[in-house]
């Protein structure tokens, strides 16, 4: 089995990538939504998360209130980085435990999406990293879009690898600045090198 890394910019199309790798019937597990695990009610991450950034941090309902915990740690690096030791440890350990599901079940490729992909070193755990990038200008339309402030999008930029350096140490860079069947075409021909039979390069149905 090829375990594939996907990752790239903010807002550069890592989610839209996951979704049609998904929709070619690869095994794709996500990082973002391994970090959401981890931090429901009664996970040992969410306590120290309290213990660390104080009782207000969750909500009355026992709740991670993430977007006051992403504006002191996209405004702090020590905060940031005290936040990723107890994040990290159990993200990884999830994903590591689902690629050797998979690679049990004898799957072909498993895609792994991990926007801290290089920062954390998970590049020695993979056989191949995809780089998904966009021009700055792209980027900061699609994250205005989101409702995000010039500043907020500079502090997350901050917080990562330039996309340059990402672009450079990867395999492959899937540019997405095209329309939607551009971009799964050039995830089709990177994928078709490690497994003929299941990715085509026809367009996917749908798009």
């Amino acid at each position: 089995m090829k375990v594939l890394g996907l990752t790239g910019g903010v807002g550069m199309g890592k989610s839209t990538s996951a979704r049609l790798l998904r929709s070619r019937g690869a095994a794709v597990v996500d990082t973002d939504d391994l970090a959401r695990q981890v931090v429901e009610p009664g996970q040992p991450a969410l306590v120290r998360i309290r213990e660390i950034f104080g009782p207000e941090i969750i909500d009355a309902d026992g709740r991670l209130r993430r977007d006051e915990l992403a504006r002191r740690v996209f405004a702090d690096p020590d905060a940031r980085r005290r936040l990723e030791l107890i994040l990290h440890p159990p993200i990884r350990a999830l994903w590591r435990a689902q690629v050797e599901s998979w690679r049990a079940e004898a799957r072909p490729i498993a895609v792994v999406v991990i926007p801290l992909l290089f920062e954390t070193g998970a590049e020695a755990e993979l056989d191949v990293i995809l780089c998904i990038a966009c021009s700055a200008g792209t980027q900061n339309e699609r994250l205005l879009a989101r409702g995000w402030s010039a500043a907020e999008i500079e502090r997350r930029q901050r917080a990562q690898l330039p996309v340059e350096t990402k672009m450079a140490r990867a395999d492959y860079v899937i540019w997405t600045e095209g329309d939607l069947a551009i971009h799964d075409a050039q995830l089709a021909r990177i994928v078709a090198d490690f497994d003929p039979s299941a990715f085509c390069l026809q367009t996917n149905a749908g798009i």
